[in-house]
């Protein structure tokens, strides 16, 4: 026993306590390193075994001799003389080493277990591929892909993230964190709603699209509880809280509903739906509402209509009223070409055929409408004339005629018809006055 080994337990308990680490931890690696040390040195024995006394820090170090299997057939003290020289040197480096690999698993096991959670860091660097945050022990990476547009990371600055991944590397954990998960959402209301975190509210589902809104759908497992309510809080002081961390992003709180109707509706808020048609087979819904709330139920570059999508898992088509209608009447009973109405750059509904070519605003598609009707008007000839069948066949023949004019001068039909239409009735006009005129003169003739 003697002072020096002392000073080394003292010393080695004062490191353990500082770094947390168990002084069983720190022999054991002291133990090892100098095992591989004393097979350094000359005249060593092949297999050996270094033990240090907890008690006294006495270091022995044992030879030993095995058998084929193994087992160790004869043991004893090869300690050399300048032994504690070797492991004064040793120690140094075998102990930091240790503490190293300790602090990084240690790091690693606070993290490992908390991908989905939320932690609070500083702003310490930021470059284009990522923003570093410090986390107090370890820093956390925030990639350039996990950014909010528009956002900035002044340096200093305190920011809650969502842990996405944690790593293990060799030189300690890397933790990956993100600002645009749909999941910063939920953690941010566990924070600011007790009903949440204690699970008598929950986040059934949520979309979002950063920076700009995020949609969520909220259910109650308490019927004396409006889950929309506790979301809100008083004033709108809980969302506000959750708006400012997320530096003013658009949060639409919605009840939940397992009615796919009532889902629908309540994730096109504000806008009112009248109708919701659901199409199993294809997961489409058709949504039917007013006209004035079209606009307001697509949103800007229809974000609303995406956002309920994402939240409903349907895909939704909204239309008015008045295009619903055109659409199942068609135009004087024909069916327009597949096409559907969309908002253009400047804001107007216009059609878009599905086949391509140029779209037509309301007021194109209207007269274009009108056409067929116009070219009928202007028929000569009456069923009490010339009788049904005349009327068809004189029809029949219009149609046929305008076809042929129309593919030879490559006209329209619908405008070769109406050319026809025209001239039919230009002839039909002269063939009356021909009529009247030898009705006035035979009873000129008789008389």
């Amino acid at each position: 026993m003697s002072t020096t080994n002392f000073e080394f337990l003292d010393a080695l308990s004062q490191i353990a306590i500082d770094k947390g680490i168990s002084v069983e931890t720190l022999l054991d690696a002291l133990a090892n390193a100098l095992v591989a040390a004393y097979k350094r040195l000359p005249d060593s024995a092949e297999e050996a075994v270094v033990t240090i006394d907890p008690d006294i820090g006495e270091i022995r170090v044992y030879g030993q001799e095995l058998d084929e299997n193994g087992e160790v057939v004869r043991e004893w003290d090869d300690t050399p003389d300048d032994f504690g020289r070797i492991a004064a040197q040793t120690a140094k480096q075998v102990i930091m080493q240790r503490i190293r690999e300790v602090e990084r698993d240690m790091k690693y096991d606070e993290y490992a277990g908390r991908e989905g959670d939320i932690v609070t860091g500083i702003v310490q660097q930021t470059d284009n591929r990522y923003t570093l945050l410090d986390l107090g022990r370890v820093e956390a990476l925030l990639p350039q892909a996990e950014q909010v547009p528009y956002e900035r990371y002044d340096h200093g600055t305190r920011l809650k993230a969502y842990i996405v991944e944690v790593r293990k590397t060799s030189k300690g954990p890397q933790i990956v964190v993100s600002r645009t998960h749909p999941g910063l959402v939920k953690r941010l209301f566990e924070l600011e709603v007790p009903e949440i975190a204690s699970g008598i509210v929950e986040i059934r589902a949520a979309a979002r699209e950063p920076g700009h809104r995020t949609k969520i759908a909220v259910w109650s497992n308490d019927a004396h509880v409006d889950p929309v309510g506790a979301c809100v809080g008083a004033r709108g002081s809980r969302v506000r809280m959750v708006t400012n961390e997320l530096r003013g992003e658009r949060i639409d709180v919605i009840p939940y509903s397992d009615d796919p109707v009532d889902l629908i509706q309540n994730a096109l808020a504000p806008a009112r739906v009248r109708e919701v048609r659901l199409d199993d087979v294809t997961g489409t819904a058709t949504v039917v509402v007013n006209d004035h709330q079209l606009s307001l139920a697509i949103g800007k570059e229809g974000q609303n209509a995406r956002l309920a999508a994402r939240l409903t898992g349907w895909r939704i088509d909204i239309k008015s009223e008045t295009q619903l209608e055109e659409e199942e009447a068609g135009v004087d009973g024909q069916e327009w070409a597949e096409g559907e109405w969309i908002v253009d750059d400047e804001g107007n509904q216009v059609w878009k055929p599905a086949e391509g070519g140029e779209s037509l605003s309301a007021e194109e598609w209207s007269t274009k409408a009108t056409k067929e009707p116009a070219a009928d008007a202007a028929t000569p000839v009456s069923e009490e004339v010339a009788g049904p069948d005349a009327s068809e066949t004189y029809e029949a023949g219009l149609e046929a005629a305008a076809h042929a004019v129309g593919v030879a001068e490559h006209e329209s039909v619908e405008d070769a018809a109406l050319d026809l239409a025209e001239e039919s009735a230009g002839e039909a006009v002269v063939e009356e006055e021909s009529v009247a005129e030898s009705a006035a003169d035979a009873p000129e003739a008789d008389a």
